[in-house]
């Protein structure tokens, strides 16, 4: 969870950038201070250092997105090329658990009204 200093840089930086505005250090601290919030002094400086270099509005728009994952293509880790027998195994594998865990329901022996 966050901190109520974290989270008030982060609503001034998100103020700033809905009204187009650089995101600085100074301008963090005084949209801070309007609002009658005491943080730790180091904070609004990190947040400013962080949002320098990026773009504000892709990360809103991606929030979702990940971003950890590993390309379509890659290969896997042993060393076999993508689509082969292994992989293949891994999915039948799990086809079959399911058909286990539904055929199990079945055979209990008993209904849910009797």
């Amino acid at each position: 969870m966050a901190s109520v200093s974290e989270l008030a840089c982060i609503y001034s930086a998100l103020i700033l950038h809905d009204d187009e505005v650089t995101v600085t250090e100074d301008k963090i601290n005084a949209l801070i201070k309007a609002a009658g919030v005491s943080v730790e002094p180091f904070w609004p400086g990190l947040f400013a250092k962080a949002l320098a270099s990026v773009d504000i509005g892709s990360l809103i728009c991606n929030v979702g997105a990940g971003g950890g994952a590993a390309p379509a293509g890659a290969a896997p880790a042993g060393g076999a090329p993508a689509g082969s027998a292994p992989a293949e195994k891994v999915e039948e594998k799990k086809e079959e658990k399911k058909d286990e865990s539904e055929e199990s329901d079945d055979d209990m022996g008993f209904g849910l009204f009797d």
